[in-house]
């Protein structure tokens, strides 16, 4: 009898832990589309401690208004927000981020990279000063700071190899201080890094530590005992490992690089991102699954989010983006506050 009085005592007064330690079920397919502009891209998956549910942060591009020509439906963007509370089985959409850094007619916002660390968010933005036909003109790296996901305050603007450099993503060392890689599009599109032992002061490299070949968005997670990088290549994600987070190799084969056959999934797999959750890896990425012949200019431009688990076998990194996904995102333990 105790022990029944004990567990109805738990029940009564702590139902939506057990509800969220009983819930996992099939992500959707897809797993968003933005209501706005329907380009919603470059997500980035984090935990919101304020409000107890997951966001997702996105570049939001222009896809529906088919009246801008040349590449200027990807400029003049805001940052999308979307939130999940049952673990990232389904996604809503919430708002845009309050992005006072806008020093320029124009201004466009992409790629945001987003942690946690003692209390604060921190973001580190790819901005494009205007908006433009062509892909000729710089961008730059700057950093934010939020006490919740939404209103963001500019911190600087950082100091990194060239003028044209895109995809931040910030991975803490296990010695101390933090390491960026990045996208530096002067150097035929490799990956660099800078580090930082506060990640408001940064020392750039000038080191190429990615360049066999032409990629973007690079995304750094620990997984299954190797440090793993993620890379768009644009005809699949190329897939690397390290051991110091310097020497990085390739593995033979790319993943998502096999049109899929679910909903909204055909295509290539694009800027991705990776949420660790009890040792399984689930990939936040987007598609463009309108790209065909005969396509209307909106569906050529159009994407969406999917999710998808990666997995191992004979030592690669292999994800079956076919197959459904059964998720229920474990929030991060031991955040310093």
């Amino acid at each position: 009898m105790a022990m029944k009085s004990l567990l109805l005592f738990l029940f009564f007064f702590f139902p939506i832990t057990f509800q969220a330690q009983e819930e996992e079920r099939f992500a959707d397919k897809p797993l968003f589309r933005d209501p706005v502009f329907d380009g919603a891209a470059d997500p980035v998956v984090i935990w919101n401690h304020a409000e107890q549910k997951w966001f997702m942060l996105y570049t939001n591009r222009k896809a529906s208004d088919t009246t801008l020509d040349g590449v200027t439906w990807v400029h003049g963007t805001r940052i999308g927000i979307a939130e999940s509370s049952d673990g990232g089985v389904t996604w809503q959409y919430r708002d845009t981020c309050d992005i006072q850094y806008r020093p320029d007619s124009g201004y466009t916002h992409w790629a945001p990279e987003v942690i946690y660390n003692k209390g604060l968010y921190h973001m580190y933005l790819t901005y494009v000063p205007g908006v433009f036909a062509d892909w000729k003109h710089p961008r730059r790296i700057v950093h934010h700071t939020s006490k919740n996901l939404i209103e963001w305050q500019y911190e600087s603007t950082l100091d990194l190899a060239s003028e044209k450099v895109i995809d931040a993503c910030v991975f803490q060392l296990p010695g101390g201080g933090w390491r960026m890689y990045y996208n530096n599009e002067a150097d035929k599109k490799s990956i660099y890094y800078a580090d930082s032992p506060d990640l408001y002061n940064w020392t750039d490299s000038c080191r190429k530590v990615v360049g066999d070949r032409g990629g973007e968005g690079p995304y750094v997670f620990q997984w299954r005992g190797k440090y793993r990088m993620i890379v768009d290549n644009w005809n699949g994600l190329g897939v690397y490992s390290s051991d110091d987070l310097v020497n990085w190799h390739r593995q033979s084969d790319v993943i998502l690089g096999k049109s899929g056959t679910g909903p909204d999934d055909e295509g290539f797999g694009h800027h991705a991102m990776v949420v660790v959750s009890n040792d399984r890896a689930f990939l936040f990425y987007f598609t463009h699954p309108g790209r065909k012949a005969g396509a209307s200019l909106f569906d050529q431009r159009r994407s969406s989010v999917h999710v998808a688990e990666l997995e191992m076998e004979e030592g690669q990194v292999v994800c079956q983006r076919d197959k459904p996904v059964l998720i229920r995102l474990v929030p991060p333990e031991g955040w310093t506050e």
